[in-house]
């Protein structure tokens, strides 16, 4: 049986194009700056967020820890929503490795409430308080269902924060899904954020590969940085090829990533209406609500996967399901009826 895999956008294969381009690649020694291909990426992806340089890392975490880390010193503070990939999934690496304290608040579906955010942040604390030197946004948010930042928030907390002291650094896994979505240029999310992470290895179908965004100053601390941190790497023009190939041909595939996860959406919303709002889903992920129903999550994924269909448990009643490049319009048909069944299952009386 042929299964499925709506786990995560992270399990896309490189396409034959995209293998054509890793294997022609022109490559050099990234430690000593010799990459052309990995340089040529950094650059490129500075400029779409109108900044001045960019550092290729070989996970998402790390650009987002290289970021934060030259925003905030140990022993200061960053504030996260609570459901945000720094806060829940990286495992407390910016406590472990840069010494940093970081508070949440919390926002219905990840969605930025500015006013939620200002309330907690206590700037020029003086010696015997923690000062908030830095906030961080993520959009998409992940475990928010993939909802995109609203930019006007964004712009709010902007412009509270200036002069305050206090940074902002935005974890841009899925910014391209928010650009798709939203139609905000990528230059116009950049002008608000001292440090950018971007991911290639989601739904742009690399299969390595994010970026830390930023000035050239800090930049180059954060090249330090990720060879102290045994992420120095080497010809690593291989991985930038895809990268580039990425960028040049499937942004605009992303926009059937969402249509998909809409149409999983609805037919889960026939199955059982209380799992998802068909109208929360703006992007590729979709989450089920399964409070209520007969079993766990972690059950309902492994029934899923009996059924040929692959999907992550994230809690005691949510599951995740994220459509990808890989996926094809019969298998979003199959996976529809395969949740419909196992949510009529799960959730009868």
């Amino acid at each position: 049986m042929e299964l499925i895999d709506l786990r995560s956008d992270t399990v896309t294969k490189p396409s034959a194009g995209m293998r054509a381009a890793i294997a022609e690649a022109v490559v050099g020694d990234d430690v000593y700056g010799d990459d052309p291909t990995v340089n040529s990426l950094e650059q490129r992806v500075a400029d779409l967020f109108g900044k001045e340089a960019a550092v290729f890392t070989p996970t998402g975490s790390l650009a987002n820890q290289l970021g934060i880390r030259t925003l905030v010193a140990p022993g200061e503070e960053l504030l996260c929503e609570a459901n945000s990939h720094i806060a829940r999934a990286e495992l407390g690496a910016a406590a472990v490795f840069s010494g940093i304290t970081t508070r949440t608040w919390r926002d219905e579906r990840g969605l930025l409430d500015h006013s939620n955010a200002l309330s907690f942040a206590r700037p020029n604390s003086g010696p015997y308080l923690v000062s908030t030197t830095a906030i961080a946004i993520e959009n998409t948010h992940n475990f928010g269902g993939g909802t995109v930042q609203s930019l006007s928030e964004i712009q709010r907390l902007h412009a509270a924060v200036q002069g305050q002291g206090i940074a902002m650094h935005l974890d841009g896994a899925r910014i391209w899904n928010a650009h798709v979505a939203s139609g905000v240029a990528l230059k116009e999310y950049g002008r608000y954020f001292e440090t950018i992470s971007v991911c290639l290895s989601k739904g742009l179908g690399a299969p390595v590969g994010s970026l830390m965004i930023s000035t050239k100053e800090r930049a180059a601390k954060a090249r330090v940085w990720r060879k102290r941190y045994g992420a120095g790497m080497r010809q690593i023009g291989l991985l930038a090829a895809a990268g580039h190939y990425a960028l040049d041909n499937n942004i605009p595939l992303l926009a059937n990533d969402h249509d998909n996860a809409k149409k999983l959406a609805k037919a889960c919303q026939e199955a059982q209406a209380t799992v998802v709002n068909p109208d929360f889903v703006d992007t590729n992920i979709v989450g089920l609500d399964l409070a209520g129903a007969k079993l766990s999550a972690a059950e309902f994924a492994s029934n899923a996967k009996s059924e040929g269909l692959l999907i992550s448990a994230l809690g005691p009643n949510y599951v995740r399901l994220v459509t990808h490049m890989d996926i094809t319009p019969p298998e979003i048909q199959r996976a529809s009826e395969i949740l419909q069944s196992l949510l009529q299952r799960a959730f009868v009386a």
